[in-house]
Order: C-alpha cells, then structure tokens, then sequence
C-alpha cells in the first residue's frame, strides 16, 4: 500500500524540521526575550548561567566567587528585550599581559 499524501507531506515537514539549524528556528536568543531586568535577575539570584546572547552558550556569574581561583570577572553586556547593552553579570576568564597594572 502506498502511503497517502497527508503521511508524505507530514513526513516532508518533520524532515525538513530536523534539517533547520536551531539558529534559524529561533531567530531571537534567549536574552532577546527578557528585559533586561529579568535577565540580572536570573544571574544574580542562580550565581552562574549558561545562556545564549545570540550565539553560542555563554557562561555569566554574579560576581569573581562564582570564578576559578586564576581567573578575573569580565562585566558583560548583552541585547535584551528593552536594552540593547544590558549589563547581565561578569565571565569568568583567564588574565592576559596587558591585563596586569604594571
């Protein structure tokens, strides 16, 4: 028996799904669907989120604690839904040579 057209469209459109990049399928981050208020909430009250800003996940913190002992906090801004700098918390990252004060 040959499958009907209902079954191959349906089948056309879970394929044609899977092969859409995430990025395409949601074209606003997770960021751009918050203010920028909610976003400083959610930092600062989990210590530590993995969030995406428009690109890959990205790793904020409340404050150097939430950091590896060698590494510095980074304030970091991001678009949100009403701000397009929103300054939702630090990264963690390793110190360079221009980064000491000599």
């Amino acid at each position: 028996m040959a499958p009907s057209i209902v079954t191959r469209r349906l089948a056309l459109a879970i394929c044609a799904a899977l092969a859409t990049p995430a990025s395409a399928q949601s074209p606003l981050s997770m960021t751009q669907r918050m203010t920028c208020a909610d976003a400083m909430a959610l930092v600062k009250s989990r210590g530590s989120v993995a969030i995406s800003s428009g690109g890959p996940l990205e790793r904020f913190v409340r404050d150097r604690s939430q950091c590896g002992l060698t590494e510095i906090a980074e304030l970091r801004f991001v678009p949100t839904r009403d701000n397009p700098e929103c300054p939702i918390g630090y990264r963690c990252r390793e110190p360079e040579f221009g980064d000491w004060d000599w």
